[in-house]
């Protein structure tokens, strides 16, 4: 594997939260939606309970309050990994700079982006949530009803890991684990990050958290490509 390839694909994670504390906090119209979507969920919560555990996974209900993203870099003739996070009190301020970011890569370059499960979260969150917001979508977004040969420049490591296999879903987490690659998990997980914003107000938490994941991504990716791991050293987190 040349690792010159590596230099071209812009990993990212997004972090998301339900767009109010709680399912009473919502107008009705929304409090009457979410109520009817709780009711398909295969569980006997309540759908106050649902709201505060999975609002934050459906576009519709939720809204992202983080965005990592990392990139593969030489420096002094070394590989070395960079993560930068990017936060804002309005949603659509902080997609506005994301989709700066998306617009200014160098098209001759041929980028990619990277995501794990990607293709069923985080890719088509970013483009509802934008739409939502009225925003265009920047170029590699540009996705809606494109065949698959055409979206060939989405990386998912969780599609990589499946080899065919459509039976279940394999956590970041795990994956690295499973491949020797030390975990992001030694603060919060994601499971954690609504109570974290909205208790706690700690944004700054949540988007080191978010860096973490992005440079464990990277990490997967290069041993999926059978490539060994960076040392920590190597791997450079910007403040967040």
């Amino acid at each position: 594997m040349n690792i010159s390839s590596l230099k071209n694909i812009l990993f990212l994670d997004i972090e998301t939260v339900s767009q109010k504390a709680n399912l009473d906090e919502l107008d009705s119209r929304f409090k009457a939606l979410w109520e009817k979507k709780s009711a398909t969920f295969r569980n006997n919560n309540s759908p106050e309970l649902n709201y505060e555990e999975k609002a934050a996974i459906f576009a519709e209900f939720g809204k992202i309050i983080c965005i990592g993203t990392g990139y593969f870099t030489e420096q002094e003739g070394e590989l070395i990994f960079r993560t930068r996070s990017i936060t804002n009190d309005s949603e659509k301020n902080l997609l506005e700079e994301f989709s700066e970011m998306l617009n200014k890569l160098n098209p001759q370059k041929n980028w990619r982006l990277c995501a794990h499960n990607g293709k069923e979260f985080d890719f088509p969150y970013l483009c509802r949530r934008m739409l939502i917001s009225n925003l265009p979508l920047p170029l590699p977004l540009q996705i809606m009803g494109r065949k698959p040969w055409e979206t060939a420049h989405l990386i998912d490591t969780m599609e990589m890991w499946k080899f065919g296999d459509v039976k279940a879903y394999t956590s970041l987490d795990l994956m690295a684990a499973s491949l020797g690659v030390p975990s992001s998990k030694d603060d919060i997980d994601g499971s954690q990050v609504g109570r974290v914003f909205y208790e706690n107000g700690d944004i700054g938490r949540i988007a080191k958290y978010c860096q973490k994941d992005v440079s464990v991504m990277a990490m997967v990716y290069m041993r999926l490509l059978g490539m060994e791991i960076l040392e920590p050293a190597k791997i450079i987190h910007q403040r967040a």
